[in-house]
Formats: C-alpha cells, structure tokens, sequence
C-alpha cells in the first residue's frame, strides 16, 4: 500500500467517525426534545384534569358560601385564564394564580361546617389537591428535562449539530416574584350556612 492510499483510507475513517459521531449527537438531542415534549404533555393532562374538577367543585360550593362570590369568581376566573394560556411561561403563571384561587377557596371553606361535611366537596377537594401534588412532581420533571436539553444544545460540540437542527432554549415551568407573593384571603361577610 503507498502513501497516498493510507492517506485516503485515513481520510475516510476520520470522515466516517466525524459522520457517526454527529449522529450520535443528533439522536440524541432528538430524544432530549421528545422528552421535554413528552413531559410537557404530562404537565398539560394533570392541568386540563384539574381543569375538568374545577367547575365541579364550583357548583358544590355555590349552595353553600353564597356570600363569598368574590372567592368563587377568583377561582372561576383563573380556570378560564390558565384554559388561554399558551406558552409555558404563561401556564406557569396561570397554574399559580388557580392554585392561590383553589387554597383562597379551600381556606373560605373552613367557615362553613355543613360544606366541610360534603361528601362532594370532600371528595373534589381531595381530588384536586391529589392532582397539584402530582403537578408539582411532574414541573419538577419537565424542569430536569428542560436543564438537561438547554445545557446540552448549549455545549461543544452539541452546540453546532443543534444549531443545523434550529434548536432553541426552552422555557423552564417557573412564575415571576410577583406571582409568588402570599394570596390574600378575606373572610369578611363570611356567615356560617
């Protein structure tokens, strides 16, 4: 074998190996974005379950805290504005603002024995709080996933297969300060049915 063939079978190797490598990376960075899709889809079926509960529990309510409209309204509200959100930064954001609505009304709850007694109410409640506790493991997952994804487009030499493949930083499911601050509750008018 001369010189120039080894050249050349070296050549192919390393273009070969380069070829394969690249692959490699671009399998995975697929299976990245398919899991933040895949955990993004499960944040979104616990949403729209507790979506589905919402009016339930409304409805079970409304006979007996006649006087906390405002409370129910707030909850009402918040269902239709986390039902338009579109990005996650905006379902993230609508998520708190039905959670603080769901805890505000759950606290109005406690003046009125005969509602706690509900066997309807008791079960939504449950219900409900099963699902935020089960949307907060799944945020949890979605954000691993999200930290993963955005720091593995970010690294060399990922960084050049994920920019031919367009790939963009994701949004991680998180609220703004604002949005965190303590939910006020008011109990005034609040009379025991």
């Amino acid at each position: 074998m001369d010189s120039s063939t080894i050249t050349a079978l070296a050549f192919f190797f390393f273009l070969a190996g380069v070829l394969i490598y690249a692959v490699i990376l671009y399998n995975g960075l697929v299976r990245l974005r398919n899991e933040n899709d895949r955990a993004w889809a499960n944040i979104d079926v616990l949403l729209k379950q507790r979506h589905d509960e919402i009016p339930n529990l409304v409805e079970t309510v409304k006979g007996y805290m006649q006087h906390e409209q405002q409370t129910l309204l707030a909850v009402t509200q918040a269902r239709a504005d986390s039902m338009n959100a579109s990005s996650v930064g905006q379902k993230a954001v609508a998520d708190l603002k039905i959670a603080n609505a769901l805890h505000g009304l759950f606290a109005v709850a406690e003046n009125y024995p005969q509602l706690k007694a509900n066997e309807n109410f008791l079960k939504l409640q449950n219900r409900i709080t099963e699902l935020e506790e089960r949307i907060a493991d799944r945020r949890e997952f979605f954000n691993d996933d999200v930290n993963t994804y955005n720091t593995r487009i970010g690294q060399i030499p990922d960084v050049f297969v994920a920019s031919f493949m367009n790939l963009k930083r994701r949004e991680m499911f998180k609220v703004s300060e604002q949005d965190r601050s303590q939910v006020e509750v008011s109990f005034h008018g609040a009379t025991r049915a």
